[in-house]
């Protein structure tokens, strides 16, 4: 099953994240395997970090909550809230996959959280600026609740109309890049 995580900073909590680096990426590399795509969400200075973003393969809802609310930033308080779905990786690929590598351009995540009928099930045209792509679904992988995109794109509004128009209670946009141990190719 595959879970979206992600963990928005806590205002001010950039000294505590830098402490507890080592610990993050010890963490994670428990889960190197099983992760789709990760990253940090950047404020508009593109070196902020405002949160935290993993997709990754787990075998349980039960699992993905320990995933999420087991890491040490979330554990210290780094973190404000963790905004935690199943999501469905319509595109096959990990990150890595990606045929515009780990750089070059501007990258996002694109949020949708969903209001009503479902939208956007479908893999729009575009798709070789797709890093990520899929609904956002209940922990049963029935209810529709949202779509989850990682996208490069020239700006954020570009980024944004990924998505269907009028078809979300809510849209966020937020500045992302690949992450990783800073050693890792």
């Amino acid at each position: 099953m595959e879970f979206l995580c992600y963990h928005r900073d806590r205002p001010g909590s950039a000294a505590l994240r830098d402490a507890l680096s080592e610990e993050h990426w010890s963490y994670m590399d428990r889960y190197a395997k099983e992760m789709i795509a990760r990253g940090p969400t950047l404020a508009d200075d593109g070196d902020t970090p405002t949160g935290s973003l993993h997709i990754v393969d787990l075998p349980d809802p039960a699992a993905a909550r320990a995933f999420a609310f087991d890491e040490p930033n979330y554990q210290a308080g780094a973190y404000r809230d963790v905004l935690l779905r199943r999501w469905r990786n319509t595109l096959g690929r990990t990150m890595w996959d990606f045929p515009g590598g780990r750089t070059g351009g501007s990258r996002y995540l694109v949020l949708g959280l969903g209001a009503g009928r479902a939208a956007d099930l479908e893999v729009p045209p575009g798709r070789d600026e797709l890093i990520a792509y899929g609904p956002l679904l209940s922990d049963d992988g029935v209810t529709w609740l949202g779509t989850a995109v990682l996208v490069r794109a020239p700006d954020p509004e570009t980024a944004r109309a990924v998505l269907t128009p009028d078809r979300y209670a809510g849209v966020e946009v937020h500045n992302w890049q690949f992450g990783g141990r800073p050693s890792q190719p």
